[in-house]
């Protein structure tokens, strides 16, 4: 079996509507679902991706209001990179200049990366990549031509990086292409989240808490599939929970040896289950359990001004 690698990737946040302005407007992703953490509806969970949340596009964000920072170290992704399209480097230099995001560029096997914080901490890089199709998505001065189109990978930061690595190869499918001294990369088969570099070396231990990855999620095509998938981790001796219903997908989670955790979700049903495409992110969308609390939830969560872009 081979996963086609990332389908999506959450992390802890602050402030909600920092975390909207920030990944909505000035890096210019689709804010395509506002729902709630189903194990904790007091809290918002955001998802932001392309003109559609594809698998491979999402991120999605727990903002916790005074939420202590996180420290990002072993036993998390580090580092979340997303693909820009060639030719767009410039672009986004003088783009986080102008918002006043100081960033470093980086060079890792022979590709340039633009790495930068969001506003809570979070690790970010982008790198211009020729595979994976253009965002259709346009805000501000953010056009299709230079818009972020998904995730180019992620860098793992594990307590066991030799297990980590296993897994990665054994289980996932993923092949080692590139390696140096401290990181070596894996590839899968997608064109988008297909890229996951495991760093080696000493390392801070990681602390949940603001600016820090809560999981990554691989791609399973369906329920079917995902059985499958359960099957094969099983088979590696790792331990999955059941399958949960997360209204946009179905998942299991799991820790690996290097204690990160993982999350195989499925590429279907989508973000327009339950609202048009056109609308997506608009409304405050509950799973039926909570339906019956939704004037408490509405009530509790602070209220957020989202900006809408341009469908092209």
């Amino acid at each position: 079996m081979k996963t086609k690698g990332i389908h999506h990737i959450t992390a802890m946040v602050g402030d909600a509507q920092e975390n909207l302005a920030f990944y909505g407007k000035l890096l210019g992703l689709r804010f395509v679902k506002k729902t709630v953490n189903f194990d904790d509806p007091g809290t918002y969970h955001f998802y932001f991706g392309n003109e559609s949340g594809a698998p491979g596009t999402i991120i999605t964000f727990f903002p916790f209001k005074g939420i202590q920072k996180g420290t990002v170290g072993t036993g998390q992704v580090g580092v979340t990179a997303y693909a820009i399209p060639e030719g767009s480097y410039l672009f986004w230099q003088n783009r986080l200049s102008e918002h006043g995001v100081s960033y470093e560029e980086t060079e890792r096997f022979g590709e340039r990366y633009i790495a930068f914080e969001d506003p809570h901490g979070l690790k970010i890089e982008l790198v211009e990549r020729a595979s994976g199709e253009n965002s259709r998505y346009e805000i501000d001065s953010i056009t299709t031509d230079v818009a972020l189109k998904g995730f180019a990978g992620a860098t793992l930061y594990s307590h066991e990086p030799v297990e980590t690595a296993r897994l990665l190869s054994e289980t996932f499918g993923l092949k080692r292409t590139k390696r140096t001294e401290t990181i070596d990369r894996y590839e899968s088969d997608g064109e988008l989240g297909n890229t996951v570099d495991v760093a080696h070396g000493n390392l801070p231990i990681g602390r949940p808490g603001m600016g820090t990855v809560h999981h990554i999620a691989w791609r399973a095509d369906d329920e079917a599939d995902q059985i499958e998938w359960m099957k094969e981790v099983n088979r590696f001796g790792l331990l999955t929970t059941e399958v949960k219903d997360r209204n946009y997908f179905t998942s299991i989670y799991f820790h690996d040896a290097g204690r990160i955790l993982h999350e195989i979700a499925t590429d279907t049903p989508g973000f327009d289950v339950d609202e048009p495409f056109e609308s997506l992110g608009e409304s405050l969308k509950l799973p039926e359990q909570f339906e019956v609390h939704r004037g408490a939830i509405e009530a509790h969560v602070e209220p957020i001004t989202v900006e809408k872009g341009t469908l092209v």
